[in-house]
């Protein structure tokens, strides 16, 4: 199946974002796309609280959500939201960041809150605590599809793999990683994890990403990494986008997982042990 990752820059105007990823949307289903994938927090990517809560939705407002979803039916698609930043009626004001698989007639089929939050220090001049303006997903999901059953995650879940083992597990085929990776932890270990949860899972992994300097009417700059990727069951490297944004295309073969997984059966050999 022909599908696409789509590689962008956002910004934290949620309305010229929509702008772009219609038209990239267009452009690839124009080329025969079937399936799209965008980046983690592809509606607003901001450090500022404040400029935030004055500019997210909840999710029955959200008009990014609306604007692909109505792309989506447009086209005739399936579509990946890697994650839209959502506001939700937690005690705290804290927001969610939540992926969505939209089905070609523009339907919600399912949605996923990011579990795992990126609370760390990874340079002197970079720290990040997620979980101060995001809450905690406290479910996997599994979105199925008509080309298969389609494991959700979002960005640093990579780290968790017991998470991508319970999703093989349920019977996902695929796997999805949207990320707004920081250029230091993503030189070091992204394209590692990514191979390593395809390779341990025998999944396609489908990781489309932000990249680059992101433009801002307040708070601090925010630089990401780029290089989407695409990883097949085996742990080839299918896809890797650079830092550029655009288009990438890739075709999703069923057959690859079935392969990978007759040669090194590894998900039937799962045995339930006792603690150090």
């Amino acid at each position: 199946m022909k599908s696409v990752l789509l590689q962008i820059t956002s910004s934290d105007d949620p309305a010229e974002n929509l702008k772009m990823v219609r038209a990239l949307m267009s452009e690839a289903a124009g080329q025969g796309a079937r399936f799209v994938l965008t980046p983690e927090v592809t509606n607003c990517v901001s450090t500022s609280s404040t400029r935030q809560r004055e500019i997210l939705q909840y999710e029955e407002d959200d008009l990014t959500l609306a604007g692909l979803r109505e792309q989506a039916a447009s086209l005739g698609i399936w579509l990946l939201i890697g994650s839209l930043a959502i506001k939700t009626h937690d005690a705290g004001g804290r927001f969610a960041n939540r992926s969505f698989m939209i089905d070609p007639q523009g339907q919600i089929v399912a949605r996923y809150d990011k579990i795992h939050m990126f609370d760390v220090q990874v340079s002197e001049a970079e720290t990040f605590r997620e979980s101060k303006n995001y809450r905690p997903g406290t479910r996997a999901v599994i979105a199925e599809t008509d080309f298969g059953k389609v494991g959700l995650s979002i960005c640093y879940d990579i780290r968790f793999p017991q998470l991508y083992a319970s999703l093989a597990q349920a019977g996902a085929r695929i796997l999805t990683v949207p990320a707004a990776f920081s250029p230091v932890t993503g030189e070091a270990h992204w394209k590692s994890l990514l191979r390593a949860r395809a390779i341990e899972n025998g999944c396609w992994v489908l990781a489309p990403a932000q990249t680059g300097e992101h433009p801002k009417t307040r708070g601090k700059t925010r630089k990401t990494y780029g290089h989407s990727m695409v990883v097949a069951p085996w742990g080839e490297v299918v896809i890797d986008a650079g830092t550029d944004q655009g288009i990438h295309f890739f075709n999703l073969d069923d057959s690859s997982v079935t392969e990978a997984r007759s040669r090194v059966p590894s998900l039937t050999h799962v045995r339930p042990f006792d603690g150090p």
